[in-house]
């Protein structure tokens, strides 16, 4: 979606097929088809700002999120697994362990006032000055720094308002079920970009699925994440974010963020 933070992480990825242009259509007969107007369902959008509402207001909460991003290798489809666990203490701390598949692993300190990285395998680690709340964060690490966050889109206070700029469609898909639990499944689109939720119905409205589909591309690549084990009152102290380096770590800084033409939140 248009200010996407997980669309960053498709479109990094280039389509690697070409598709063969369509023979075109006569224009007397297009015209007697009038294009669908696309329509925004009210009752997709109350379920979308149950959810916001809802993470926005808690003080605190961890998750565990398994991310795959679909690639295309030769003209194949291949799928990059990674998993993240993170926790949220507003307006201004996060620790984020994420794990890739090739036994990387990234750790996240952000403590209000300094942001580091840490690869404990490599045994580095960056810091840089950081805004004081986590919006400001997000953006700075985005656009400064080129790394991204799993399902940063859902951490900002003003989620709703930035995940429907520019929706021109909004659908109720159907009822679901993740991890055993029943959800509602709602599907927005706007230029560019189509993203998917499934959100727990009955209990705290909390998001158990995430889909972005990035439709510039001939591939339409996905980012899925799967969202689990949800504590929204993790017993964690504000020295939990503070970041202390590992004995022999050394410390280096980070690589300038990368320009690949997309703007974000």
């Amino acid at each position: 979606m248009k200010n996407n933070t997980s669309l960053l992480w498709l479109r990094q990825r280039s389509c690697l097929t070409l598709l063969l242009a369509a023979a075109a259509t006569p224009a007397t007969f297009a015209a007697d088809v009038p294009a669908k107007a696309p329509a925004v369902d009210l009752a997709a959008t109350q379920i979308l700002r149950r959810m916001t509402d809802y993470l926005g207001s808690l003080k605190q909460f961890s998750v565990y999120t398994q991310n795959t991003l679909e690639d295309m290798l030769d003209g194949h489809r291949v799928d990059l697994d990674a998993s993240a666990r993170a926790i949220i203490s507003r307006p201004n701390k996060m620790l984020a362990e994420q794990k890739m598949g090739d036994g990387k692993e990234q750790v996240f300190y952000y403590n209000g006032k300094t942001l580091t990285v840490c690869n404990p395998a490599d045994k580095v680690y960056a810091t840089e000055p950081a805004p004081g709340t986590i919006d400001g964060m997000l953006g700075f690490v985005r656009d400064s720094l080129g790394l991204t966050i799993p399902v940063a889109d859902l951490l900002y206070t003003n989620a709703f308002s930035l995940l429907m700029e520019d929706v021109t469609l909004a659908t109720v898909e159907r009822k679901a079920v993740v991890g055993g639990v029943r959800c509602d499944h709602v599907l927005f689109s706007r230029p560019g970009v189509d993203f998917q939720v499934w959100v727990q119905d009955g209990g705290p409205p909390l998001p158990l699925k995430y889909v972005v589909t990035d439709t510039t591309s001939c591939a339409r690549p996905s980012l899925t994440t799967v969202l689990s084990d949800w504590n929204t009152a993790p017993a964690v102290t504000d020295a939990r974010f503070n970041f202390e380096p590992p004995p022999g770590a050394k410390r280096i800084t980070f690589a300038p963020a990368k320009k690949t033409g997309i703007t974000n939140h």
